[in-house]
């Protein structure tokens, strides 16, 4: 017999550090420190975008700033590889790669195949044994519902996923590796993807109130995490899609994208984009070990 139905629980966010003044402005005076793409690196430092700059930082704990690059692109979400690589999912250059020592920066793929481009990458995500999860989603919408969700194989090999998504966005698979779970934006869910299946078959794992969600993550028990900028919070679903705990936004609606770090990988820091900030909040439960962070 299935036991109660849990109460929603509300929880709090800090601000942990916000964008400093001589980042927060790129040399043609333009706005910079719309972030996104958080991951964290085995030192323990934050890495993520700023779109708007076409920029990569490294935030220490002690929430000390570093850009690693600045570039002609448009990144979007990053994800570290184990080797210490940063990938990115570059709306206007496709699939890039960082060497975080060095910041040099270069094209992986550019599109789905040779002389295309894709539409327009958002985020992406490693499985255990190295294979790249990632979303293209351009345009697409309720009136195009042609994004992608591919699967770049650790040798090389490109598979599409999903083709009819309108506007997929942040990404994880399950614990057992056997399911993706979706943010598709312009649908406001979050899809179920069963990798098991040869036909993909996809099904709603929850539908979200007003706009849409954007970055996706997990836990140790294997409780799906999901941003909702515009209504600004973060919600934690549990495996078969009830809300358990709602984070509310201590600066600004747009919570762009999460990610797991700190003490015992119990922290949850956001991305909050309007204010180009980064929120933090305690959970009860750790994150679950990235790529980057496997032996």
């Amino acid at each position: 017999m299935a036991g109660p139905i849990p109460i929603l629980q509300h929880r709090t966010s800090e601000i942990f550090t916000t964008i400093p003044p001589a980042l927060a402005k790129r040399a043609n005076g333009q706005r910079a420190g719309f972030l996104e793409g958080p991951s964290i690196d085995r030192d323990g430092n934050l890495l993520c975008v700023d779109i708007q700059a076409g920029r990569i930082y490294r935030i220490s704990m002690q929430k000390q700033w570093d850009m690693l690059v600045e570039y002609d692109g448009t990144p979007n979400g990053l994800k570290l590889h184990k080797d210490g690589r940063a990938f990115i999912a570059d709306r206007k250059n496709g699939l890039m790669v960082l060497d975080t020592a060095t910041g040099r920066i270069e094209n992986l793929l550019s599109g789905p195949k040779a002389g295309e481009k894709f539409k327009g990458l958002n985020d992406l995500h490693f499985a255990s044994n190295g294979d790249l999860y990632f979303t293209d989603q351009g345009r697409s919408g309720l009136q195009d519902a042609t994004g992608h969700v591919y699967r770049l194989t650790a040798g090389g090999r490109l598979e599409t996923i999903v083709a009819n998504a309108p506007s997929p966005n942040g990404l994880v698979l399950s614990k057992r590796e056997n399911a993706l779970y979706l943010a598709v934006t312009r649908a406001n869910a979050v899809w179920r993807i069963d990798l098991d299946d040869p036909a993909k078959r996809a099904g709603l794992f929850a539908q979200l109130p007003c706009a849409g969600p954007d970055g996706v993550a997990l836990d140790d028990d294997g409780n799906v995490v999901v941003a909702h900028p515009t209504l600004g919070g973060v919600w934690v679903y549990n495996r078969i899609g009830l809300p358990l705990h709602f984070i509310a936004t201590a600066a600004g609606e747009m919570t762009t994208n999460i990610a797991f770090g700190g003490i015992d990988n119990k922290t949850l820091f956001i991305t909050e984009s309007k204010t180009g900030s980064i929120l933090s909040a305690p959970m009860p439960v750790a994150g679950r070990a990235m790529f980057s962070h496997l032996p």
